[in-house]
């Protein structure tokens, strides 16, 4: 990939990005957000991973947007446009940023994969399938690891629903109990007007 086409798309994810917590109109910020999104998955794109490429597009900026968007149009939003600016909670917003970028620094240095390169590190496919279990009995892995291939689809797919299922589930579950304590919320506060 070329550097200018590199620093054009992370330049619009990261513009993107200052405009949902920067915004005042809450569909603005939903609009700026799915922006980000697909920002994000051309940056994807242009690493050849293209299966998280496309998840990025379909998962995120489709799914989870239409349900940011539905609950933002239960919600009250001229309430909240009357609402003054205050400086502590930007204060401690950047605060609380700058300490998570200098924490990744000192992570991300002192950790021995940083100071390998991807040609120094060559995917070991027998590896990465043996942490996934018993999944590696499967005819399709046992057959991709004989040619010497391994999707990365196929990978992260059997790592994901594997090894993290119970957590997939837990967050699909907060999303739902989010969903319904906007809906419930909005509807007594509708009540609740004279």
């Amino acid at each position: 990939m070329p550097p200018l086409l590199f620093y054009l798309l992370a330049l619009i994810t990261l513009g993107f990005g200052f405009m949902v917590v920067t915004g005042r109109n809450p569909v603005s910020c939903a609009l700026s957000l799915a922006a980000c999104f697909v920002g994000l998955a051309a940056l994807f794109l242009s690493l050849d991973a293209y299966f998280i490429g496309v998840i990025q597009i379909l998962v995120y900026a489709g799914a989870v947007m239409v349900l940011f968007l539905f609950i933002i149009m239960l919600l009250d939003i001229k309430a909240e446009e009357g609402k003054k600016l205050s400086f502590a909670p930007i204060i401690s917003g950047v605060l609380i940023a700058v300490l998570l970028v200098l924490q990744i620094i000192t992570v991300v240095s002192s950790s021995a994969i940083a100071k390998k390169s991807s040609t120094d590190t060559p995917l070991a496919l027998t590896e990465a399938a043996g942490k996934i279990g018993r999944a590696a009995a499967l005819p399709t892995i046992t057959n991709d690891l004989k040619e010497g291939t391994l999707p990365d689809a196929k990978l992260i797919g059997f790592t994901l629903f594997d090894q993290y299922g119970f957590h997939l589930q837990v967050v699909g579950l907060l999303l739902l109990v989010g969903t319904i304590g906007v809906v419930v919320l909005s509807k007594r506060e509708r009540s609740s007007a004279p």
